[in-house]
C-alpha cells in the first residue's frame, strides 16, 4: 500500500514539473512579448525594465502604413472566410451526405495545399495569376488564401455534417419538413460548432498568411505579416513586440472561442477519411 502511495505521489510530481515546463515554454515567449512592447528602458541583465512607456504602441498605430496593413488584414481575413463558407459548405454536405465516385480522393485532395512546401506552390501559382492579370490585385491575394485555407473549411464541416445523425434528419422529414427545411432548422444548427471552429481556423490562417501575400500582393497590398518583418528588421525590438501582440491577440481569443464550441474529438474526426 506504501508503494502505491509513493507511486501516485511521484507521478503527479513528475506531471506537475512536465505541466510547469510546457507553461513555461508556451507562455514565456508571449509574457517576454508583452513585457517588451510596454517598456521604456530594458537593458540586459536586469529581470524587467527600467521605465513603462507606452510610446512604441503610439510609435507603431500612428504609422499609416501599418495602420493600414492591420485594416488590410482583417478585411482580406473577412473576406476569405466569408466566401470559403458560401464555396465549401455545400461541399462539405456533400462529402457527409452523398455516395459518388472518387468521394475520398476528391476530399483528399484538399490536402494537396497542404501536402508540400508552399513557396514551391505559391511560385506555380503566381506564374498562373500573372498569365491572367491578377498579380497585385485585391482578387489574387484573396485567391491565394482561399487556396490554404480549402482544407480548413472542407475537413472539419464535414465532420460536422457526419455527427449530425441521419434518425433526426427523417424524423423532420416525417412531419412534413421540406428537404430545405430540415437542413436549415436540424442539419445547419446542429453542425454549427464545427462550421464556426473552420471559420475561425480559415480567418486565423488567412490573418497570417505571408508568403503568398508577397508573391501575388506586393507593393500594393501589404498585410500585417509582411509590414511585421520590416519592423522587426528596420526598427527597435520594442516595435516588433507591439505589433506581435496585435497580430497574436486576434488568434488567441478565437482559439479559446473556438475551444468553447467543438470538442476535440469532434475536430479529430474532420480529419479521417470514410
Amino acid at each position: 500500500m506504501l508503494w502505491y502511495f509513493r507511486s501516485v505521489g511521484l507521478r503527479r510530481i513528475i506531471e506537475f514539473i512536465l505541466l510547469t515546463v510546457f507553461a513555461v515554454f508556451f507562455a514565456g515567449p508571449l509574457l517576454n512579448l508583452a513585457v517588451l512592447a510596454f517598456s521604456g528602458q530594458w537593458t540586459y541583465p536586469d529581470a524587467l525594465p527600467h521605465q513603462w512607456s507606452l510610446k512604441w504602441w503610439s510609435f507603431v498605430l500612428q504609422k499609416e502604413d501599418i495602420a493600414q496593413s492591420i485594416s488590410l488584414s482583417f478585411l482580406i481575413a473577412a473576406i476569405v472566410t466569408g466566401l470559403s463558407i458560401v464555396l465549401c459548405i455545400p461541399a462539405a454536405y456533400a462529402f457527409a451526405r452523398i455516395r459518388f465516385p472518387f468521394k475520398r480522393f476528391f476530399l483528399f485532395s484538399f490536402l494537396l495545399t497542404h501536402a508540400f512546401p508552399k513557396m514551391g506552390l505559391y511560385v506555380s501559382i503566381a506564374v498562373l495569376f500573372y498569365r491572367l492579370g491578377l498579380m497585385n490585385t485585391l482578387l489574387g491575394v484573396v485567391l491565394i488564401h482561399m487556396i490554404n485555407v480549402l482544407m480548413f473549411m472542407t475537413w472539419i464541416p464535414t465532420a460536422a455534417f457526419r455527427n449530425v445523425h441521419a434518425a433526426q434528419e427523417e424524423s423532420a422529414r416525417d412531419v412534413g419538413a421540406s428537404p430545405l427545411r430540415v437542413f436549415r432548422s436540424v442539419t445547419l444548427p446542429m453542425a454549427m460548432p464545427g462550421i464556426a471552429v473552420a471559420s475561425v481556423f480559415t480567418f486565423l490562417n488567412s490573418l497570417d498568411e505571408a508568403q503568398g501575400t508577397f508573391l501575388v500582393g506586393i507593393p500594393d497590398y501589404k498585410t500585417m505579416p509582411i509590414v511585421m518583418y520590416s519592423i522587426i528588421s528596420d526598427f527597435p525590438s520594442s516595435a516588433g513586440a507591439v505589433f506581435s501582440i496585435i497580430l497574436t491577440a486576434p488568434t488567441l481569443i478565437l482559439l479559446l472561442a473556438a475551444q468553447r464550441l467543438v470538442s476535440a474529438d469532434v475536430l479529430a474526426s474532420g480529419f479521417q477519411v470514410k
